[in-house]
Protein backbone atom coordinates (compact mmCIF):
# COMPACT_ATOMS: atom_id res chain seq x y z
CA UNK A 1 0.00 0.00 0.00
CA UNK A 2 1.34 3.86 -0.77
CA UNK A 3 1.67 6.30 1.95
CA UNK A 4 -0.27 9.85 1.67
CA UNK A 5 -0.10 13.19 3.55
CA UNK A 6 -3.43 15.34 2.79
CA UNK A 7 -3.36 18.65 4.57
CA UNK A 8 -6.60 19.99 4.62
CA UNK A 9 -7.83 23.95 4.89
CA UNK A 10 -11.05 24.35 6.28
CA UNK A 11 -13.33 25.93 4.20
CA UNK A 12 -15.91 28.76 5.02
CA UNK A 13 -18.37 26.18 4.80
CA UNK A 14 -16.20 23.92 6.97
CA UNK A 15 -15.25 26.33 9.42
CA UNK A 16 -19.31 27.41 10.11
CA UNK A 17 -19.93 24.18 10.92
CA UNK A 18 -16.31 23.27 13.15
CA UNK A 19 -18.38 21.78 15.67
CA UNK A 20 -18.97 18.63 13.35
CA UNK A 21 -15.17 18.31 12.39
CA UNK A 22 -15.15 15.00 14.89
CA UNK A 23 -18.37 13.99 13.34
CA UNK A 24 -17.11 14.37 9.81
CA UNK A 25 -13.57 13.00 10.60
CA UNK A 26 -16.01 9.85 11.62
CA UNK A 27 -17.37 9.34 8.99
CA UNK A 28 -14.51 10.48 6.32
CA UNK A 29 -12.80 6.97 7.81
CA UNK A 30 -15.64 5.03 6.70
CA UNK A 31 -16.11 6.96 3.18
CA UNK A 32 -12.64 5.80 3.17
CA UNK A 33 -12.78 2.70 4.04
CA UNK A 34 -15.55 1.71 1.26
CA UNK A 35 -13.26 3.57 -1.53
CA UNK A 36 -10.04 1.39 -0.52
CA UNK A 37 -8.47 4.06 1.86
CA UNK A 38 -7.04 2.68 5.14
CA UNK A 39 -7.13 6.65 7.38
CA UNK A 40 -4.31 5.57 10.01
CA UNK A 41 -4.62 9.04 11.44
CA UNK A 42 -6.15 12.44 11.84
CA UNK A 43 -4.65 14.94 13.17
CA UNK A 44 -6.17 18.83 14.08
CA UNK A 45 -3.33 21.53 13.30
CA UNK A 46 -2.12 24.93 14.21
CA UNK A 47 -1.03 26.91 11.77
CA UNK A 48 -1.24 26.69 7.94
CA UNK A 49 -3.21 23.50 7.69
CA UNK A 50 -6.10 22.61 10.21
CA UNK A 51 -6.23 18.95 9.55
CA UNK A 52 -3.89 16.49 8.64
CA UNK A 53 -4.54 13.21 7.09
CA UNK A 54 -2.09 10.17 6.73
CA UNK A 55 -3.75 7.15 5.26
CA UNK A 56 -2.96 3.79 2.60
CA UNK A 57 -4.12 3.42 -0.52
CA UNK A 58 -3.66 1.34 -3.04
CA UNK A 59 -2.52 3.34 -5.82
CA UNK A 60 -2.92 7.35 -6.76
CA UNK A 61 -5.83 7.01 -8.56
CA UNK A 62 -7.90 5.73 -5.61
CA UNK A 63 -6.41 7.91 -3.20
CA UNK A 64 -7.27 10.70 -5.60
CA UNK A 65 -10.65 9.09 -6.22
CA UNK A 66 -11.17 9.23 -2.16
CA UNK A 67 -9.51 12.74 -1.69
CA UNK A 68 -11.87 14.51 -4.41
CA UNK A 69 -14.77 12.79 -3.02
CA UNK A 70 -14.47 14.32 0.58
CA UNK A 71 -13.53 17.53 -0.83
CA UNK A 72 -16.36 17.83 -2.84
CA UNK A 73 -18.67 17.69 0.17
CA UNK A 74 -17.55 21.49 0.76
CA UNK A 75 -15.84 21.40 4.37
CA UNK A 76 -11.77 21.13 3.31
CA UNK A 77 -9.26 22.15 0.52
CA UNK A 78 -6.81 19.16 0.51
CA UNK A 79 -3.65 19.34 -0.67
CA UNK A 80 -2.14 15.51 -1.09
CA UNK A 81 1.28 14.30 -0.81
CA UNK A 82 2.47 10.81 -1.89
CA UNK A 83 5.01 9.39 0.86
CA UNK A 84 7.82 7.50 1.26
CA UNK A 85 9.36 4.97 3.77
CA UNK A 86 12.77 4.42 3.57
CA UNK A 87 12.61 1.28 1.78
CA UNK A 88 11.10 2.70 -1.12
CA UNK A 89 13.59 5.72 -0.76
CA UNK A 90 16.23 2.89 -1.10
CA UNK A 91 14.45 1.52 -3.98
CA UNK A 92 14.21 4.70 -6.12
CA UNK A 93 18.08 5.74 -5.14
CA UNK A 94 18.76 2.07 -6.88
CA UNK A 95 17.50 3.48 -10.08
CA UNK A 96 19.24 7.02 -9.46
CA UNK A 97 21.80 7.53 -12.36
Amino acid sequence: MASYIVLSQFTEQGIRTVHDTTKRAAAAKDMAAKAGVRLIDIYWTIGPYDVVLVAEAPDDETMAAFVVSAAKLGNIKPLTLRAFRAGEVDKILAKVT
